[in-house]
């Protein structure tokens, strides 16, 4: 295992290169991102170990970054003093682009990852903005009516993204749905609801009620168009099948013991995903499911022996637990061999 120290600074994000498999950009705060200066750190994987090829310091914590996916040297990030930038590493100090639209803490930024030109942004402000970084202000502002930690463009179509929030809700928005009173949203799906019925369930043993809790993050399968997979401040990651909203989660993933900070599905196997949790682990999960399994409502029924709120198939595969404070953003390597 490798391992690098950003000292001053607590990690917030963690994203690999999509253009080099040694090479890593992370996002970064003083004094755990509550007051102070961010900064952004340029890794490299090397047979010496991690090493700092450069770094870019803010006049406010960063909380996430993406990076383009049309430039290799181009990273988007999202600060808390509302700002984005957008940076270029072949270049020293500056951002080459900033933008100043948010009116609180922006939590999340996404590159689109099929049209390339364009990325979003979401913000304890209560909306999602798109930007192309060769405008100087944003192509579009969705409100969402509530504090957003966290939104993605679908790796699959090139105007549907999605968002989760304090309201316990994921939200599916598409801009080629007309943005009448909607704002483009075309699906809420309530993260609490309690799972549908299913043929083996039985009356002795309901399923059990989730009240509200607030979701801080969710992605999307690579390989599965229809699937995401949410979590949040109750410890549960779940996964849900979008074509059937009304059904609830497909998948209940137990085992976390603090709230869960970051999900993210493999790039390489459709049912296996990797989350980051403020116990301090990230682990490795399966939901149970192949992309040959999943079809509409053919979701494994019942409860899973184990664990009360478990359901589906799915279990933990593995984990770690060197970490000796939250785990804030986990990541894996496109190209396979370097891991997560």
């Amino acid at each position: 295992m490798l391992e690098y120290r950003t000292q001053g600074f607590n990690g917030y994000s963690v994203k690999y290169s999509p253009f080099f498999d040694s090479r890593i950009a992370v996002a970064s705060a003083a004094n755990f991102g509550l007051v102070g200066n961010g900064r952004l750190h340029i890794l490299s994987l090397t047979p010496q170990g991690v090493v700092a090829e450069k770094w870019f310091d803010t006049q406010d914590s960063l909380y996430d970054l993406s990076w383009s996916e049309s430039h290799e040297n181009q990273i988007v990030t999202a600060a808390g003093d509302g700002s984005i930038k957008l940076f270029d590493i072949s270049l020293n100090e500056f951002p080459v682009q900033s933008w100043q639209e948010h009116k609180r803490e922006v939590y999340a930024v996404h590159w689109n990852l099929v049209a390339k030109d364009t990325f979003c942004s979401s913000s304890w402000d209560g909306t999602i903005k798109i930007w192309s970084p060769t405008r100087s202000d944003s192509l579009l502002t969705v409100p969402t009516h509530s504090c957003t930690y966290s939104v993605s463009f679908s790796p699959h179509s090139p105007s549907v993204f999605s968002s989760v929030s304090s309201d316990s809700h994921l939200r599916l928005f598409d801009l080629r749905a007309p943005p009448s009173a909607s704002n483009h949203l075309t699906l809420a799906i309530p993260l609490h609801a309690a799972p549908g019925p299913s043929p083996s369930s039985q009356p002795t043993n309901p399923n059990p009620i989730y009240p509200p809790s607030e979701a801080l993050t969710h992605d999307w399968n690579k390989y599965r168009s229809t699937v995401v997979a949410a979590a949040g401040v109750d410890r549960l990651i779940r996964t849900f099948d979008i074509r059937s909203p009304g059904q609830g989660p497909a998948a209940v993933l137990p085992g976390h013991e603090y709230a869960v900070r970051k999900l993210s599905w493999s790039p390489h196997l459709s049912d296996v995903l990797l989350s980051a949790s403020y116990d301090m682990t990230c682990r490795v999960w399966t939901d149970g499911m192949s992309g040959e399994q999943v079809q509409l409502g053919a979701t494994k029924p019942g409860l899973g022996a184990g664990d009360p709120s478990s359901l589906g198939g799915g279990r933990e595969l593995g984990r770690m637990d060197r970490h000796t404070e939250f785990v804030m953003g986990v990541d894996w390597c496109l190209f396979g061999a370097e891991g997560w």
